[in-house]
């Protein structure tokens, strides 16, 4: 109990401080509690971003942790990748990523893939919001390391339990079209110079079943990466230093889930 009410403190505090109109958001999320509405909220962020989300709690978290946590450190881990870099973001959610990196690099294209076609609305809807049609290019689509057909859970309303490590716990399921590895990697028409991965345990599929030289162009990579049984953290790290990719940063959040940053050029670890 002691440590929700500590994690709601926190999130009224970044809504106020994090957001324009945050006491509005806040009220709109007390609201939601009691009545069911509003089913939407539109987060306007300090740097120009307008973000529109179901307003669910697990469906809210990545604007807080991209927006005002900074949780993919992107200041220091992409601001010398030039400003025209290609950025591929595979599980790109509801954009949040893929509309914070383009804000930051005026001049840079993203190719976003989201597997679950409910998110994915929210994910063109926010391009759109954002004016970045021309630079960040949304596809409803699952990577793997084949081309081929992918089974995921999708409980709507952007939820963070869709996804592959999700199925089997009772909620909708969807088979969606995907697009291999080694083609998303260069959607843009060369390889991606940063590739961000968050997809709730397809990882390992799309990483371990493609080719290491698919990533010899890749100069960054952070993932998250996901206690899939059977596999683990430290096949991904073997598979990327085969790539040439070394680990600059790692940051654990429980047995078998964290965060990892990787390099092919000489890194400073973050501050």
């Amino acid at each position: 109990m002691a440590r929700s009410i500590t994690h709601s403190t926190r999130r009224v505090r970044q809504t106020l401080s994090g957001f324009d109109g945050g006491s509005r958001l806040v009220l709109d999320m007390l609201r939601q509690t009691v009545s069911g509405k509003p089913e939407e909220l539109t987060f306007h962020t300090k740097d120009g971003a307008s973000i529109t989300v179901p307003n669910r709690r697990g469906a809210r978290v990545p604007v807080y942790e991209i927006f005002v946590e900074d949780e993919y450190r992107l200041g220091w881990f992409t601001d010398d990748l030039g400003p025209d870099a290609v950025a591929l973001d595979v599980g790109a959610h509801i954009g949040c990523f893929s509309v914070a990196f383009a804000l930051r690099h005026p001049g840079a294209r993203v190719d976003a893939f989201e597997a679950s076609p409910s998110t994915s609305v929210y994910l063109e809807r926010n391009i759109a919001d954002n004016n970045l049609g021309g630079r960040v290019h949304g596809n409803n689509l699952a990577v793997q390391a084949v081309a081929g057909q992918l089974e995921l859970a999708d409980n709507g309303a952007a939820s963070g339990h869709n996804g592959v490590l999700h199925l089997g716990e009772g909620g909708r399921t969807v088979t969606v079209p995907s697009v291999a590895m080694s083609d998303a990697l260069t959607r843009s028409g060369r390889t991606a110079d940063l590739v961000k991965m968050d997809t709730e345990g397809g990882e390992y599929d799309m990483v371990l079943g493609s080719d290491p030289k698919d990533w010899a162009g890749v100069r960054r990579v952070v993932l998250e990466y996901h206690n899939l049984p059977g596999h683990s953290w430290q096949q991904l790290e073997t598979f990327f230093a085969e790539a040439g990719l070394q680990v600059v940063h790692r940051q654990p959040f429980s047995e078998g889930l964290g965060m990892a940053w990787l390099s092919r050029d000489p890194l400073a670890p973050p501050a």
